[in-house]
């Protein structure tokens, strides 16, 4: 007599999501668009100016189709899939494409230290090159430089005078792709914004500077 059938596993995707919430854009090129953001749990990375080491763990799992609903529900055709670091999670690609799908304009707030090779192409990534004040240099992946595609951006977020130098060395290594995009971003308790604004206005330096609105409007606050 033959054994009966296993019965076949759930292919659904499941994430940890830390939290969906909708504000509005503070960084990027997207800056000031109200978008909706989707949280994913768990970081590889310890960042000595980590803003969201709450997303490190907890969190509740989600499937995909309850993570859409969520967003649909927020009612804006910005959504931005962060952490922690979303890549973290094997799911995440997935969920991009699914988003894309649902006609979605999306972004992903990613470290670099994951490869980007492979995620939907609709996508856009912002790509956090660690600096040295963040403690995790060594984790940069050299591979993702090349990974970039136009429309895709870098952000240095600048803790001290030295990160600048760092940076500068970076960005003359090698080429990015063209059309990908330079950010600027202080760590706001240990580099003066005006020496980072003079850094950006001098001859030669790629990109833009941003503020990160959402802490200039709410601080801290988990969630805004």
């Amino acid at each position: 007599m033959a054994a009966p059938a296993t019965p076949q596993r759930s292919q659904e995707l499941r994430l940890r999501i830390t939290e969906i919430f909708r504000s509005v854009q503070g960084e990027s090129t997207l800056a000031g668009l109200p978008t909706t953001f989707v949280r994913l749990t768990g970081c590889p990375l310890r960042c000595g100016y980590c803003d969201t080491a709450y997303a490190f763990q907890g969190g509740q799992w989600m499937s995909g189709a309850d993570i859409e609903q969520t967003v649909e529900r927020f009612g804006v055709r910005q959504v931005c899939v962060t952490g922690g670091e979303p890549l973290a999670q094997k799911g995440a690609p997935a969920l991009l494409t699914q988003l894309c799908d649902a006609g979605y304009t999306v972004s992903l707030e990613t470290s670099g230290a994951l490869p980007i090779a492979g995620l939907d192409p609709r996508a856009i990534i912002v790509m956090d090159v660690k600096t040295p004040s963040s403690g995790e240099s060594a984790r940069n992946l050299e591979a993702n430089r090349q990974a970039l595609k136009a429309g895709d951006q870098v952000k240095f977020v600048v803790g001290e005078t030295s990160d600048l130098h760092w940076c500068r060395d970076w960005l003359r290594e090698a080429a990015l792709p063209a059309g990908v995009e330079v950010l600027w971003s202080p760590v706001w308790e240990t580099m003066p914004l005006p020496e980072l604004a003079d850094w950006v206005a001098g001859a030669g330096v790629p990109g833009r500077l941003q503020v990160q609105l959402h802490k200039i409007i709410w601080g801290q606050e988990p969630g805004r």
